[in-house]
């Protein structure tokens, strides 16, 4: 049975279906009856739950409060904003009636097509348009400002390729939308919220990314500027794990929305909107992950320590348990999560491999002989090492442990990310190397035209201009005209 729960593809063989393995073999989701569209089992939903609960906190820390915003979005205000319909259309689920009726002859329903609406909704793809026009209803004077408001909420689009988490039909986000009196505040608020998401990507998820701005071509529908993190997962591949886009006032002008300065003169608002989504619960497998199943950062992990029993009586069960309840409890004192699996209907060896499957950073064996010794067994997820420590002072040792792992999973993936780093101007070259992935440093001449070709011909995408990266001009690969900056080149999720 132990050796069942194992039988994951290995990454070398065929990393996707690693991954896909992986996401149901650890009770992470599954598909649904309706395409596209997954079931978030309770373990997967712990980990979007423990990323939510610190993703609110510091979201409120900027000054942003929670709000809810309606699903079913008019046709027409998707219209307003040309870039935006343009952008989101063929991704759209559109609702076009409200009634079913039984069919005469009781074989099943249709739609009864005098309950046609006047006008169709879209299940929102993404919300700016409907806060938008709620916006108009709120702001008035520049005391109202700044508006700062996020949602956690479901978004539905159109996808033909889907995937477990990173790309669905219908996933679970959360969208911050602020409003401002200033162009410099709003962008002041776009470059804020990136370096939330950049900090809770690394000191939380331990996943190392790139701050940095899209390309014209990528950025936002609707907006000015759209800056991004960039994670590179264990094939090389990229994965775009947040987003934070600068709106300029495209949105209030598309929705009217203005309010009165200082001097009494009215003026449109400067708009941001910003988003992260269960991608992330993908970006933590992907980045992490083993052949032997999830490696998860203590601080997101459901379950941080799991306790298993070693005992042959019931009366050395009985000895077992006594103790070990004397260690949950320290555990618990210190917001460690705990199990203890005394559990008859498995085997040692069966919850060894469950546990080693779904990341608990911890794992604590205490056995008959283990009390007579004072001993207990200690084996940590990120490097599967076991060592025995003594009894007394093991909930001191194992909270500085899930730190110690915590680290080491991000200095892990941090080094694997920066050893496939490579600057690169032979287009040839290029070609060659980015099938084995990596991200590539690269000049670029600015042109969607160039932009166009490297993806037409690699199937890699400018990724970002990287923030805090020193810029040399030069030529570029592609077209040898001069270029005066590096851009991340690199093939996507």
């Amino acid at each position: 049975m132990a050796k069942e729960l194992k039988e994951l593809t290995k990454r070398a063989e065929n990393y996707s279906q690693w991954y896909n393995d992986l996401v149901v073999k650890a009770d992470l989701a599954e598909q649904s009856a309706v395409r596209g569209c997954m079931v978030i089992k309770p373990y997967g939903y712990a980990i979007w739950e423990k990323m939510q609960q610190q993703l609110d906190l510091m979201f409120k820390e900027t000054g942003a409060q929670n709000a809810y915003f309606p699903l079913l979005i008019p046709k027409s205000f998707l219209s307003r904003e040309a870039e935006h319909v343009e952008g989101f259309a063929k991704e759209c689920a559109v609702v076009t009636h409200y009634r079913l009726r039984a069919k005469e002859d009781k074989s099943g329903v249709e739609v009864d097509p005098a309950a046609k609406l006047e006008e169709e909704l879209i299940v929102r793809p993404t919300s700016e348009t409907i806060i938008w026009n709620t916006y108009k209803n709120w702001i008035h004077s520049w005391r109202d400002l700044p508006l700062m408001c996020n949602q956690w909420c479901n978004v539905m689009r159109w996808e033909m390729r889907t995937r477990p988490f990173l790309r669905t039909s219908e996933f679970l986000w959360q969208e911050g939308h602020t409003a401002h009196a200033t162009k410099e505040e709003a962008e002041k608020e776009a470059k804020l919220m990136l370096s939330v998401y950049a900090k809770f990507a690394e000191e939380w998820m331990a996943v190392p990314v790139v701050q940095g701005v899209k390309s014209e071509t990528e950025r936002f529908a609707g907006a000015l500027d759209t800056y991004t993190i960039e994670a590179m997962m264990q094939d090389g591949k990229a994965l775009q794990s947040g987003t934070s886009h600068f709106l300029g006032q495209n949105f209030a002008k598309a929705f009217d929305v203005t309010f009165l300065n200082k001097d009494n003169k009215p003026e449109y608002v400067w708009a941001t909107s910003w988003g992260v989504s269960t991608r992330l619960v993908g970006a933590l497998i992907m980045t992490h992950s083993d052949d032997n199943g999830l490696v998860l950062p203590p601080r997101l992990a459901p379950l941080q320590v799991v306790i298993i029993p070693i005992a042959n009586k019931p009366e050395q069960l009985a000895a077992v348990s006594e103790k070990v309840d004397v260690i949950v409890k320290e555990l618990k004192t210190k917001g460690i999560s705990v199990k203890y699996d005394d559990s008859d209907n498995k085997r040692p060896g069966f919850k060894f491999a469950d546990y080693e499957l779904k990341g608990v950073p911890v794992r604590l064996v205490l056995g008959a002989r283990d009390l007579e010794n004072g001993t207990i067994e200690v084996m940590r997820r990120d490097t599967l090492e076991k060592e025995t420590r003594n009894i007394d002072g093991i909930s001191d040792y194992v909270e500085k442990l899930l730190e110690k792992i915590q680290q080491n999973i991000f200095n892990k993936a941090k080094t694997a990310r920066d050893a496939r780093i490579y600057e690169c101007d032979n287009y040839e070259d290029f070609k060659e190397r980015i099938k084995d992935g990596g991200f590539f440093l690269c000049h670029w001449d600015g042109t969607s035209e160039t932009e166009a070709k490297i993806k037409e011909d690699t199937q890699a995408t400018i990724r970002c201009v990287p923030l805090g990266f020193e810029q040399t001009e030069g030529v570029d690969m592609v077209s040898g005209k001069p270029a005066k900056q590096r851009v991340i080149i690199a093939r996507s999720y």
